[in-house]
């Protein structure tokens, strides 16, 4: 008889317990257990982990990995689903983060995004503002690709899987300056044109969940389209942003006055092949236009 001997001494296993949304949308509390070891033997106990920040849902390794497969296969079945896409982003960041972060302590505008930690929604930017900036400026380009899309800046999830709070702001921050990076590679909002951006974010920032739809996205793809992504928009955003600045250093709320081709040759970026706009761009800075007109016309008189 084959005989386990186990030391007696005092062992804690220590894993965070969680709630975490399945791929059904069923909400579900998985208790963790801490095993104790003493001198009757070992015992098993739930344990919960206070979360480290608003919104935090810690998970195990094996919740985490549960939790990946299941968005994953969720996302590459429906796409719009956000918040499958979001969790697959986190539950796949692994070092990326860590990395990221250090290159933003290494840059002065990144190590002020850290301090400071800017969020990007329509409470803490004033469109009417940006709308009243010059032709050509950032931010009246930033208004006028809003406009041309038909989107706002407050579709992006909250942060919940990532345990390290800096860390979690990293990819807040990443999330929340997508539609920047949409804006200043003047991409619109279609399915060649995200995964044209997911291959230039792979090459720019390296995160594993932007190789991980750019590697499946393109199944969804008419075979036409997938051609044309391959031969045309893939070249560019590799190679683009292979040699392109750090987007994510960039502390984009404080360039809304600069000139948007300024910009582009400071971070090293071009134009990709003319992509297929829903909305022409005489119509959206028509509409950005009018929206500087009533906020002159709601401005108090001097």
């Amino acid at each position: 008889m084959l005989t386990r001997t186990i030391c007696r001494r005092n062992l804690t296993l220590r894993a965070p317990s969680s709630t975490f949304t399945r791929a059904w949308g069923a909400t579900t509390r998985l208790p963790i257990w801490t095993v104790e070891g003493s001198e009757a033997g070992p015992r098993a106990r739930p344990m919960h982990t206070k979360p480290a920040y608003q919104g935090h849902i810690p998970l195990n390794w094996f919740e985490n990995t549960l939790l990946a497969a299941g968005s994953a296969i969720m996302s590459l079945v429906d796409p719009r689903r956000g918040d499958m896409i979001a969790a697959l982003g986190e539950t796949t960041a692994g070092p990326s983060l860590s990395r990221l972060r250090d290159l933003m302590l290494e840059s002065p505008e990144g190590r002020m995004i850290l301090r400071e930690r800017p969020r990007v929604n329509s409470e803490t930017i004033n469109m009417d503002e940006l709308a009243s900036y010059p032709e050509g400026s950032f931010g009246r380009a930033y208004v006028t690709w809003l406009e041309r899309c038909g989107v706002t800046p407050d579709t992006r999830e909250p942060v919940h899987y990532i345990d390290d709070p800096e860390l979690a702001y990293v990819m807040q921050r990443y999330r929340e300056c997508h539609d920047f990076y949409h804006c200043i590679c003047n991409l619109p909002v279609n399915v060649e044109s995200e995964l044209a951006l997911k291959y230039f974010e792979f090459a720019n920032l390296g995160l594993p969940m932007t190789a991980i739809a750019a590697l499946f996205g393109p199944l969804r793809l008419s075979e036409k389209r997938r051609s044309r992504l391959f031969s045309e928009y893939v070249p560019w955003a590799l190679k683009c942003g292979g040699t392109a600045h750090s987007l994510i250093t960039v502390y984009w709320e404080r360039r809304w006055e600069q000139n948007v081709e300024d910009i582009k040759k400071e971070l090293g970026i071009w134009d990709p092949p003319e992509a297929r706009w829903s909305r022409p761009l005489i119509e959206a800075k028509a509409l950005a236009e009018r929206r500087r007109q009533a906020s002159l016309s709601r401005s108090p008189s001097d």
